[in-house]
């Protein structure tokens, strides 16, 4: 994969970065690039001779992948002929996410940007925290603690959220202390510092995109699970889902249902709503970069009920009531396009994404998504 810079100095544009990237629209359509529906930013373009490449385009940074170096070159020039260009080489760094290559694979991490993040608040010489939050951990909206500076935690919520691009370690952990930014307490700051403590002793942590995945079909998997009324305040549950692309998560998410599940059944039947959604853009997308096929996505819940629920079309007592937006699984699932599957509670990774659990469980699902650190490839 390559890296880019356009120079939008040589044509003198001093125009938002709207009107610079349909400029740069413009061109690549007009060379035979198509525009990814699913994600405005990327670009296909597929030739029985060049094989295919896939652009991603980002303000005026560029990163370039195909199926041959030499039609990654050809594209280059022309490019050039364009636009003035700074050719950075394989991709090593981008937006602040750092590759490192080697014989196992690609790992993808952030370590640098989250020792600033340390070096922000006068951490980075802290003491290592094992887990990044304590299990079965509860925050409230006590009025009864001093509040502390709304800037500073803020800053740091913030921070901590793009360093959750690369680490889904550290997704749920984040999530609920994000929930607390109106008006924070002296118990949501010490819930963030066991975060950064944490983040200072898995500094070089990250994904691992293992080379043996390299040229084998890979199949698209979803994990979901929900924590049945973890907020202590509104008891409103969390749900968490992650996409795993062959042994690789690509998407994780953890946040608040937006309704009061009565029932655990009815928790993870939303949860799996959720998921489904961000199901159909991911299968979208990757028919799109000629990765997809016809295939049945399967999600792996771990609540047998939930899953008798979803394949049941007869509304019921406890289910009737259910708001209209989240039976769009149902219908997901009658069409063949997603396919249950019950998995074990001690098999469902994204245990991690919706509850505090011990240390031998975090260690154990830790593994499960692929994140190794950095000193071990070396």
């Amino acid at each position: 994969m390559k890296y880019y810079k356009l120079h939008k100095a040589l044509y003198g544009l001093k125009q938002a970065p709207r009107a610079w990237n349909k400029r740069v629209d413009g061109f690549l359509i007009d060379i035979g690039f198509k525009r990814c529906v699913s994600e405005h930013g990327v670009y296909v373009r597929s030739d029985t001779n060049d094989g295919v490449i896939i652009l991603c385009l980002y303000v005026d940074d560029l990163l370039i992948t195909g199926s041959h170096d030499k039609s990654i070159s050809r594209f280059k020039s022309e490019l050039m002929r364009e636009f003035e260009m700074t050719d950075l080489g394989v991709m090593n760094y981008f937006l602040g996410i750092e590759f490192h290559k080697s014989k196992v694979g690609l790992l993808m991490h952030q370590s640098r940007y989250a020792l600033d993040i340390l070096k922000k608040c006068d951490m980075e010489h802290c003491n290592a925290s094992i887990t990044p939050c304590e299990a079965r951990v509860q925050l409230s909206k006590s009025d009864e603690e001093e509040d502390v500076d709304p800037t500073l935690y803020r800053s740091l919520i913030g921070s901590l959220r793009y360093l959750c691009n690369t680490r889904p370690d550290l997704t749920f952990s984040v999530s609920i202390a994000s929930r607390f930014m109106e008006r924070p307490k002296v118990s949501h700051l010490a819930a963030v510092k066991r975060i950064l403590r944490y983040v200072k002793g898995t500094l070089g942590c990250g994904i691992l995109f293992p080379a043996s995945d390299t040229g084998s079909k890979c199949n698209l998997l979803v994990y979901t699970d929900s924590n049945w009324c973890g907020d202590k305040d509104d008891r409103k549950s969390t749900a968490g889902y992650i996409f795993m692309f062959g042994s690789t998560p690509i998407s994780w998410c953890s946040k608040k249902e937006p309704v009061v599940a009565l029932s655990s059944c009815e928790a993870e039947y939303i949860a799996v709503s959720l998921g489904a959604c961000q199901t159909m853009w991911l299968m979208n997308l990757l028919k799109e970069l000629g990765c997809g096929n016809d295939v049945a996505t399967t999600l792996f819940v771990d609540n047998v009920s939930a899953i008798n629920l979803m394949k049941n079309q007869i509304a019921h007592g406890r289910s009737k009531h259910i708001e209209m937006r989240f039976n769009y699984l149902r219908e997901l699932v009658g069409d063949g396009k997603l396919r249950l599957s019950y998995c074990r509670s001690e098999d469902q990774v994204a245990d991690l994404l919706t509850k505090g659990v011990t240390n031998d469980v975090f260690k154990r699902l830790k593994k499960c998504l692929s994140m190794v650190d950095l000193e071990q490839l070396k």
